[in-house]
């Protein structure tokens, strides 16, 4: 998430009333995620494990939770809290704006786009031309949708994403920021769930299909052509590439990525970066050869247990 005018370190840590390294005027751009940081963004640690990922990342300041040797050419904000501080930033920057209507005035529908009865569109939604968003939709604050897309009914662009802090006592949300992205000819069935970026976008890529009950997680980005079927739940900040295909009721798991043109058969699991070009089924999801003898040796085992009693009697 950039913000809509640079802040400087002083201003950023007088927000949060937290202390800093660096200089005052130090720019500050936006925030981010550690997988989507660039220089002038802010990225939160709060683990020590994550220390040194954060503090080499591409961010420029780092809120971290230790007085730590800053590196060259950036800045620390120190907290008792980065999870809290970072939250406090988003409702700072992308506050929550309660809808005053159906269809937001501040809301650009293209032309030719039909929008069907009891659709609901938040604040500052972009809609592009020849599209067609079926009944009972609810497209969330700041969603983008480019021209020809089809929505179906029932489907929820922009929901929080599904991230929380296990607190001694409650599970605390961080607040999402960031939006969603459906680029040209895009199809999307009935009763889909896409979840918004937690401070970017989660984007679906120019010509993808989804069928009915596909649960997209905050800030994956799938690519272009991609085709995936009913039931098929993606988790967060994963990456699939172009032409893929993924058959009914596949889970993947979070921060992996998908090569393009691979192919996922039906009830898979995926819990790995698989490479693109390949076909792949089972739990954990691999290669069709492998499974298959895999399988083929499992169904070898009571011949070989019987030979075996049959050696020792």
């Amino acid at each position: 998430m950039k913000f809509t005018k640079p802040q400087t370190l002083a201003q950023i840590a007088d927000i949060i009333k937290a202390t800093y390294v660096g200089d005052d005027s130090f720019p500050v751009l936006g925030m981010n995620e550690i997988h989507v940081v660039e220089p002038g963004d802010i990225v939160f640690v709060d683990h020590p494990k994550y220390y040194e990922k954060a503090l080499e990342s591409a961010a420029t300041v780092v809120l971290i939770n230790k007085e730590v040797d800053c590196p060259n050419g950036k800045a620390l904000l120190v907290s008792d809290d980065p999870f809290r501080d970072f939250n406090k930033l988003t409702d700072h920057f992308s506050p929550f704006v309660a809808a005053r209507a159906v269809i937001a005035d501040s809301a650009e529908i293209g032309l030719h786009t039909i929008i069907q009865p009891n659709v609901f569109i938040g604040n500052n939604v972009k809609i592009g031309a020849g599209c067609v968003i079926h009944a009972n939709v609810a497209i969330y604050d700041n969603t983008v949708i480019e021209d020809n897309v089809t929505i179906h009914s029932g489907s929820v662009l922009g929901a929080d994403a599904f991230y929380y802090k296990n607190r001694p006592d409650h599970f605390d949300k961080l607040k999402s920021g960031g939006n969603v992205v459906i680029h040209d000819h895009v199809d999307i069935g009935a009763l889909c769930t896409i979840d918004s970026g937690v401070t970017a976008s989660t984007t679906i890529g120019e010509g993808t299909k989804l069928d009915n009950q596909v649960h997209i997680g905050h800030d994956t980005i799938i690519g272009k052509r991609c085709l995936i079927a009913s039931q098929v739940g993606i988790a967060g900040c994963v990456v699939i590439e172009d032409l893929v295909t993924i058959w009914g009721q596949v889970g993947v798991t979070s921060g992996i990525t998908i090569g393009a043109r691979a192919v996922i058969s039906a009830q898979s699991g995926v819990s790995k970066s698989l490479e693109g070009g390949k076909s792949y089924f089972g739990t954990p999801a691999d290669e069709f050869r492998k499974k298959y003898k895999e399988i083929a040796s499992i169904r070898l085992i009571p011949d070989i247990i019987e030979k075996l009693d049959k050696l020792h009697e």
